[in-house]
This record gives structure tokens, C-alpha cells and sequence, in this order.
């Protein structure tokens, strides 16, 4: 039975009379301010302040060293990390006799500044959520019945090996997660690879591959460039496929605060968002029509000279083959036919930009989640550099991301295409890393089928074929058999009713999550007859949520903090990397997987390897990017000093020692912002703004990296003279160093005798001492070298980005002139449909029988799969039915009324049973879905199949049983913003 929704009183907040009087006189008598200024400026001093809110927070954390105030027990505060979106909001979490009681929003972090949104503000509950998994499980004729962690060890580790003997380690599959720390999320990277695999993937695939594929094509690293903090120095902000209101709340207290400074907002959305009711100007484009609009911008800054033609000819590679293309095919009447925006609102918003600088643009999962994602993403690389916005505060691409740690396991986790840091997966990288690890390369190497280590794995979108494919098909020795779904929600990927066939193929699943998510659920819910293996084996395994371990997470901005252990696992769940560390001691390589933690005391005594000594472990290999500066003892000083770091730059400011460790963070910016570089005791501040020539190397500065070779067809790729970073001894451009490069600028001496033997012969990425690097630095030069920006990929199917119309699409009239790619053969390891399956929808009407746009996205109660969130009973009371927003027109022509039940179908053949919310957030012809949902199933709800006590309080069908086929040719990105149905009176 569904909550029913409360409204609050006059003192719903717990704020006396008293307080929200002073709260209001000293709103109207200061100007707008962050927390901590507020309480630096109203006198009242951080114990008054924080009384505001929870005076008891106060009295617990002075009691901490010797027990509460009345003596009866004792009550510490730990600080850890909200572990929904990627903002980073810090939370003091109060425990009281090992319970966590209570928790308050950090003030002094200049991330979240004493603020949280719904989701953070119930953090405790997520910890001590009583719907969470308690114990392992097993499916036994429908049921899941309790066993042993002994028993599901031994049963499952025993089918993987079965497995392997009779179809290759690549019949196993594994899912990694957002949600682990950057310790768990390497480690488990590390496992697959001793397992002998690549056919591994997590949530980045089908939220921002094509955001790290373009990016870094673009210009080198494929993150980004700047930080929510800095876009309160944009003097205009360009929201593109991103709700940041509901996806990221407290990033927008930095666009609010930009706004008071006179930054102008311009968002572009086929929906009216809540985003947009902040904007200065909103834009409604038809879905999938990035580039038109984009490039169509771009015919106005060409026409009238409104490109930085200086900073164009210094930095960037190819910007004049773009204008060619851009003036040729995107006229303002082209521009208008294919995304629906008139001339005279293009030309304004264009003038904005111009007129405003510098710029930022911001996107998320509304631009990457096409088929042509990759091309959208590079599309507004271009605009930003053609308006000279890249590598200045204030400018850049602020690209949020969707999970609290989804940027640091792309950066270091279980990615299919490389090892960890985007090494890639040729024989140089695996050495690396071999060396790295302390074992054989040949020995890692005797672990994967005969030709299959330096071959990517198939990606976490697509492993449904993997399964359901004819094998002839498919390019490894046998289809998928065993799936491990480890932190990530099948509900968040697309062809719902295909994922479900594929399940109930399987050999062996086993679940490895807090909460079981709905893929125990779906595995127990009866399919057809004709699809379910009869000895199939599904488990459930209890894992911990990053509330009862310690680690690392990553922020959108590239900051990384620490969490400290809240409390200890609770009931009989384990945390991720004790399981790793468990089964591959049933496995057989333990001891490589383990060989250089210290193993300390976890739950019930038994041993885990230590969390600390695995980030040291990153540190010694992660080059490529920077993840070699970022200490533990660097990171926990932070933490423990927040207030010491400025809110708009990020900036240590003055001379400020952790008093626990000695740690002197001055000069440093908070979370030490990737690249960090070199070793910790070289003290780089990390990065705050990518890219940017106006600081030093060890400042924190940069300039576009030389990825790409030093030439292209005759014309160099290298920085022209005069551009570099501020006390760069090279004034123009440079490729990367490396043992050469430092040898003919006679550099090589200031390396030590030791430092040369194992330098020798190895570039920056791969020297293991960091001796190149920092050779590289104290001469204020990059070691990733100093290029131009690619306005043309060459490498890409589409060099200069090309708008193609959707696989499912209402617009016939515009296939023709705008149709998708050629099919693929074997694009990561399976084949792939694009024109072939658009001309056959085009020749069948489907356009007719779903005449109706169909896009998904967030809200604000919610996050990801929603099985966490769903689960929390304060959340579940906001938002407690699934629901289509369908705009008025399209309704009445539908004989639907606002609250009506409806079926949404697709060209799938589902059929998904939901609320009607009758709006004119969206155009005629478009319809909107939140993606949160799983439970219910085609009208039927899922109720009898979840495991006992392990249920979600709100259940609502899921958008992606609906959702059609189509990927990224690039990364197999999903398509979800853009598909086609019809919405009918249930």
C-alpha cells in the first residue's frame, strides 16, 4: 500500500519561533551568501550557528572523546560523502554506541556549503534501511531461501569454474558499480583481469562514455574541464540535456549565485524543466537535435566574426574544415526543419554567448544518450572552442555526472577497453601494470582465452546480446553464460523485455548489492517456458553500503574525498572488497589479487585488504591521469579541513597544517582535482580548470594534451609559439615526454642514477618512479606535452560531427536527409544495426502506429535505478507513482485527463501501466518518463518475487522495459532520450 503524502507544519524544519524570526531579519537586512559566511558575518559563531539547525550536533561532537553529555555511552561524528549524485555533498554523521542517530550537512565544505537536497537529508536511512538484502540468498523453485556466505562461495565460485572449463572465462560476465569507492571499484578491475577477461563494464557505459570518448578526443582527458564552484565566475551558462534542479540540487546553488552576479542562464531542453524556470532564456528543441542546434549557434558566431580567431589559431586543430561544414549545411532554414527553433532565437542566443564571455555549457544524460552521442558531445566541444571559452575560469564544459562515484570508476574501474587510467589494453599497458602488481605478465596472460587479453570486452549495454546472439555471431569462443551484477540496476538499461529473455538464459547470476535492485526480482518473476535454463543458479549476496567501509570517491569536478567508516556492516553483509578478496581465494588468486595490502581485522574478525594501502597502490600506477598525488593522509586532511579551502576557486587559503597528521595543505585545491601530479611528496595542488595557460604547472595549470601525434596530413598538431602555460621553459608546442625527449633537452641528469635505470626506456605514463614527471614540471612544462584541440577527430566514424536522425524516430521526411550509419559487423565484439533497422521501421509506419516522442530522465526524490531510494521510507513518501508528463493537446486528442491510469506502448511490444500527468512541460508531440522506477511489470506488480523484507516501499513500472535498440557507433552508448511510442486510456 502506497504512503500517504503529508504536508508539514509551521515548524516541519524543527526551527523555533525565535530562530526563523532571526532568520528572516538577518535575510532581508545581508546580502545573498553561503553558509559560512553567513555565520562569519551575522557574529553568531559556528556553535550558535549550527544551534540554527541541531544544537546537539554540537554537544555530541565535543563529547566524542568521552562519551555523551549525560554519560551513557559513547557518540562520535563521522564524516563522510552523500552516495547518490556526483556533486559531493560532505555529511557529519552523529553514532551514538556504534548506531548512527543523526546527521547534519557539512558547513565548511565548499562543495555542498551546509546544504543537501531530499536524498542527502536522508542519508541515515539509506545505512539503516531496514529493506536492505541481511543475508545471502539462493532461488529455489521461485523462492529465495537464506544459506551461508560458506555455501554461496563455495557453489558459486565452483559454476564459475565450470563454466570456464567448457566455454572460456569470457562466458562470465561482470557489472561493477558506480557506487563503489575508487578502492573497490580498481580492485575489482584487478579481479576480472586475474579471472582472464575484459567483459567487464559498469554504469558510466550508458550514462557518459560518449562524454569520455568525445571529450578526450577532443582534447585529452575526457572529463571535466571545470568545477560547479567555478561556474560562479561564468558570465553566461548554456544547460544542454541536463536538468541540474533535479539531477544535481546543489550544484545549482552555484548557478544561483552566479545569477546574482549577472550570469545569464540559457537552457535548452525539450522539456520545460525545473532548470528552466530559472533560466533567462529556455529553448525547446526537438529530442536528438543537439547538433542542428549547436552548430546552428555556430553559422551565426562564423557569419559575423564572433569566433576568438587568436585563440583558434593557437590551440586549436581544424576549426576552419568545421566552419566549411557548419555554413554549408546549417542555414538558419535548415536549422529550424530539423530541431524546431526559429532564426531570430537562434540569433539570440548566439549574441549571448558572444557577448558574455567567458562561458560555460553544461550537459548530461539528455545529450549522451543517443546514437550519436559521441558526435552531440564533440558538437559542444566545438562551440566552446570556437568562442575561446576552454581552459579559463568561467568557461569550460561542466559535464555533471549522474553517480556519487561514477567519475572515479571510469577513471580507475572495471572498464571493458582498458585497465585502469585509460591505459588501454595493449602489451605495454598490461606490463605496466603487471609491474605495478608484482606478478607475471605471462602469468596474467595465461589467465584469458588464446588472443583475447588485448581485445575490448563487450560493454555492459549490450551484454544482452551476448547472450541472446547467435554464437557464429559473436567474437569470442562463447556466448555469456554467468553474470554478476555487482552495485548497478537493470532497470537502468534499455530493451527491458530482451533483458529479461536473457536472464532467464543464464547459467548462474548472482546480485551482489545492499539492496538486491530489481534484478532479483526479474530473475524470480516466471518468464517464458521456452527461455529459462533449468539449471540456472541465481544467489544474492549482502554487500555493505559505502556508509559501513572507508575510501575515496570522486566528485563531478574531478575532487576526490574520503569517507570515513560510519558504522560497521550491518546484519550479515560484507564489504565489496572483502568479497573480492573471499572468492578469489576460492578462485585460486588471492594471493596476486592481495599480494601488496596490509589485510586488517573487518567484519566478524575476518581479514580485508586495507582500503588505504589500495589507494597507495593507485597512486604508485595511475600516471595517465593523476591519480598518483592523491594520498590518504592528503585526502584525510582535507576532510578534516574544509573551511580552509575558498568556495569559488577551491584554493587552500594561506598556510593551513592538519593538526592530526602535519599535513601543510597550503596552496592545494580541495580534493587535490585530477591530474594531481607525480608522487605525494612532490606536493602538486591538483587541477582545478583543465587546460588553463594562466597558471604554472604546480599551480595547477595546463594546456591541451598531445595525444594525437605531432602531425596531421602536413600540418602540426603542437601549440603555435606563445602558447603555453604561465613559466613554461618551452614556449611552444611539445609532444609528451619520455626518456627521449628529456635526453635531447639535456634534462635527463636531473633524474638520479636509480631514477635513470628504471626510467629508461619508458615515457611519463610509464615511468614507475614519477621521476619524468617531475623532472617535466620543475621545468613548468606538462608531461602529457602541449597540443592543439581536435575540432576534427579523424579517427571517428563522423570527424566533423554529423546530425543523424534516431534509429525510432516521428520524422520520416528527415531520415532521408540525415539517416544513421552503415551496419556494423563487429563493433565490441558483436554486430550492430543502424540503417537497416531505421529503413525497415520507416517502410512498416512505425512512426504512425507511435506517432509520439519518448524521453526519460531524474528527479529530485530519486536516483539511478531508484532501489535504494525507493526503499527509504521519507523519500518514498514524496514521489510514490510512476507517471507519463503528456502534453495537453496530445491528452484531449486521447480522451485522458490528468490522473488518469494509462498505457504507454512501444515498438517492442511492451506495455507499461501508469499515472497520466497532464502538463505543458512537454511539446504535442513528446512525452516524458521518470527512469527511476522497477517493481512492477506490465501492469503486473513484482511483489511475490522479491526476497522476504528486501522490497522496495514504492514500485512503478520501469521506462526501459519499454525502450527500443540503438547505440552510440562509438561506445554503445544507449539510446533512451530518444524513442517513439503511443500513450493510451488504461
Amino acid at each position: 500500500m502506497l504512503l500517504t503524502k503529508k504536508s508539514g507544519g509551521a515548524h516541519s524544519r524543527g526551527h523555533t519561533p525565535f530562530v526563523q524570526s532571526l532568520q528572516r531579519g538577518l535575510s532581508a537586512a545581508l546580502p545573498t551568501m553561503d553558509r559560512r559566511a553567513f555565520l562569519r558575518r551575522s557574529g553568531l559563531g559556528v556553535g550558535v550557528g549550527l544551534a540554527a539547525t541541531q544544537l546537539t550536533l554540537v554537544k555530541k561532537a565535543k563529547a566524542a572523546s568521552g562519551g555523551s553529555i549525560d554519560g551513557t555511552g559513547k557518540i562520535e561524528v563521522k564524516r563522510t560523502v552523500c552516495t547518490h549524485c556526483s556533486v559531493g555533498c560532505a555529511t557529519d554523521a552523529i553514532v551514538e554506541n556504534g548506531v548512527w542517530v543523526r546527521q547534519e550537512a557539512v558547513f565548511d565544505s565548499p562543495i555542498n556549503l551546509g546544504a543537501h537536497c531530499a536524498k542527502g537529508a536522508s542519508l541515515r536511512e539509506h545505512g539503516h534501511g531496514e529493506y536492505r538484502l541481511r543475508y545471502p540468498m539462493k532461488l529455489v523453485n521461485g523462492k529465495y531461501q537464506r544459506i551461508s556466505w560458506d555455501q554461496a562461495y563455495d557453489e558459486i565460485t565452483a559454476r564459475m569454474l565450470e563454466l570456464r572449463k567448457a566455454s572460456g572465462p569470457d562466458s562470465v560476465y561482470f557489472i561493477g558499480s558506480s557506487k563503489h569507492n575508487n578502492e573497490q571499484a580498481y580492485l575489482l578491475r584487478k579481479f576480472v583481469s586475474f579471472w582472464g577477461s575484459n567483459n567487464c563494464d559498469h554504469q558510466a557505459r550508458i550514462c557518459h562514455s560518449t562524454t569520455v570518448a568525445g571529450v578526450a578526443n577532443t582534447w585529452g582527458y575526457g572529463a571535466m574541464t571545470n568545477s560547479y564552484n567555478d561556474m560562479q565566475n561564468s558570465k553566461v551558462a548554456l544547460y544542454i540535456g541536463s536538468n541540474a534542479a533535479e539531477a544535481h540540487p546543489v550544484s545549482m546553488l552555484h548557478m544561483l549565485h552566479a545569477k546574482e552576479n549577472g550570469c545569464k542562464m540559457i537552457v535548452v531542453d525539450p522539456r520545460f524543466t525545473r532548470t528552466a524556470a530559472k533560466a533567462d532564456e529556455y529553448v525547446r528543441i526537438r529530442s536528438g537535435t543537439d547538433i542542428p542546434f549547436l552548430f546552428g549557434l555556430l553559422y551565426h558566431i562564423f557569419k559575423n566574426g564572433w569566433e576568438d580567431k587568436k585563440y583558434i589559431n593557437d590551440r586549436v586543430y581544424g576549426m576552419e574544415k568545421v566552419r566549411e561544414d557548419v555554413m554549408a549545411k546549417w542555414t538558419p532554414d535548415k536549422v529550424e526543419e530539423a530541431c524546431g527553433v526559429k532564426e531570430a532565437q537562434m540569433l539570440k542566443v548566439a549574441k549571448m554567448l558572444a557577448d558574455s564571455r567567458p562561458g560555460t555549457i553544461v550537459w548530461c544524460m539528455g545529450q549522451t544518450q543517443h546514437t550519436i552521442g559521441n558526435a552531440m558531445v564533440r558538437a559542444s566541444c566545438i562551440l566552446q572552442l570556437a568562442l575561446g571559452n576552454v581552459g579559463k575560469s568561467g568557461g569550460g564544459t561542466n559535464i555533471f555526472r549522474g553517480h556519487d562515484n561514477v567519475q572515479g570508476a571510469t577513471d580507475v574501474g572495471p572498464n571493458p577497453d582498458s585497465l585502469p587510467g585509460y591505459y588501454g589494453l595493449a602489451a605495454g599497458s598490461w606490463k605496466h601494470f603487471a609491474n605495478v602488481w608484482g606478478v607475471d605478465y605471462d602469468w596474467i596472460k595465461s589467465q584469458y582465452a588464446e588472443g583475447m587479453m588485448e581485445k575490448p570486452g563487450i560493454t555492459v549495454s549490450r551484454w544482452i546480446d551476448g547472450v541472446l546472439e547467435k554464437n557464429e555471431l559473436i567474437d569470442q569462443e562463447a556466448n555469456i553464460r554467468g553474470m554478476f551484477f555487482w552495485g548497478h540496476a537493470p532497470n537502468s538499461q534499455t530493451r527491458g523485455l530482451e533483458m529479461k529473455r536473457a536472464m532467464d538464459k543464464l547459467d548462474l547470476l548472482v546480485v551482489v548489492d545492499p539492496y538486491p535492485s530489481a534484478t532479483a526480482a526479474m530473475a524470480a518473476m516466471p518468464g517464458k517456458p521456452e527461455d529459462l535454463n533449468p539449471n540456472r543458479a541465481v544467489y544474492l549476496l549482502p554487500a555493505a553500503t559505502q556508509f559501513e567501509t572507508s575510501g575515496s570517491c570522486t566528485a563531478s569536478n574531478r575532487s576526490l574525498q574520503w569517507r570515513e567508516q560510519v558504522i560497521e556492516p550491518l546484519w550479515e553483509s560484507r564489504t565489496d572488497h572483502m568479497i573480492m578478496h573471499q572468492m578469489a581465494q576460492k578462485l585460486g588468486f588471492a594471493e596476486q589479487l592481495s599480494k601488496n595490502y596490509k589485510m586488517v581485522k573487518g567484519k566478524g574478525g575476518m581479514e580485508e585488504p586495507s582500503v588505504e594501502d589500495i589507494l597507495r597502490e593507485i597512486n604508485r600506477s595511475v600516471w595517465t591521469i593523476g591519480y598518483t598525488g592523491q594520498s590518504p593522509e592528503r585526502l584525510q586532511a582535507h576532510m578534516r579541513n574544509m573551511g580552509a579551502f575558498d568556495v569559488k576557486t577551491l584554493k587552500c587559503k594561506g598556510k593551513v597544517v592538519d593538526k592530526v597528521n602535519g599535513y601543510d595543505m597550503s596552496g592545494d585545491y580541495f580534493g587535490l582535482p585530477w591530474p594531481c601530479y607525480g608522487t605525494p611528496e612532490i606536493k602538486h595542488p591538483g587541477s582545478p580548470n583543465l587546460y588553463d595557460t594562466s597558471k604554472h604547472v604546480m599551480d595547477g595549470g595546463g594546456n591541451f594534451r598531445a595525444n594525437f601525434g605531432v602531425e596531421r596530413e602536413g600540418v602540426s598538431l603542437l601549440a603555435e609559439d606563445g602558447s603555453h602555460s604561465v613559466g613554461a621553459e618551452i614556449t611552444t608546442g611539445y609532444p609528451e615526454f619520455d626518456h627521449v625527449l628529456l635526453k635531447k633537452l639535456g634534462w635527463w641528469d636531473d633524474l638520479s642514477d636509480a631514477e635513470k635505470a628504471k626510467a629508461e626506456g619508458k615515457n611519463w605514463k610509464t615511468d614507475p618512479t614519477g621521476a619524468i614527471i617531475r623532472v617535466a614540471m620543475a621545468h613548468g612544462c606538462h608531461p602529457f606535452g602541449n597540443a592543439k584541440a581536435r575540432a576534427v577527430v579523424w579517427n571517428f566514424p563522423d570527424a566533423i560531427p554529423q546530425h543523424r536522425e534516431p534509429i525510432y524516430g516521428i520524422r520520416p521526411d528527415l531520415v532521408a536527409k540525415y539517416p544513421s550509419h552503415d551496419d556494423q559487423k563487429n563493433r565490441w565484439r558483436l554486430p550492430i544495426l543502424y540503417k537497416s533497422l531505421q529503413q525497415k521501421n520507416v517502410e512498416e509506419k512505425v512512426h504512425e502506429k507511435f506517432p509520439l516522442i519518448m524521453t526519460s530522465g531524474r528527479l529530485v526524490e530519486y536516483e539511478g535505478g531508484g532501489e535504494e531510494t525507493r526503499s527509504n521510507p521519507w523519500l518514498a513518501e514524496l514521489q510514490q507513482e510512476m507517471f507519463v508528463e503528456i502534453n495537453p493537446a496530445a491528452a484531449a486528442e486521447r480522451g485522458i485527463r490528468n490522473g488518469d491510469r494509462v498505457w504507454v506502448s512501444s515498438p517492442t511490444g511492451a506495455r507499461l501501466n501508469v499515472q497520466a500527468l497532464v502538463t505543458e512541460r512537454v511539446g504535442p508531440d513528446t512525452v516524458f518518463l521518470p527512469f527511476h522506477f522497477s517493481g512492477r511489470w506490465q501492469g503486473q506488480d513484482m511483489k511475490p518475487y522479491y526476497p522476504d523484507g528486501a522490497m522496495p516501499v514504492v514500485r512503478g513500472e520501469a521506462v526501459n522495459t519499454a525502450t527500443t535498440y540503438g547505440y552510440d557507433i562509438v561506445t554503445m552508448m544507449q539510446e533512451t532520450k530518444t524513442t517513439v511510442c503511443n500513450v493510451e486510456k488504461a
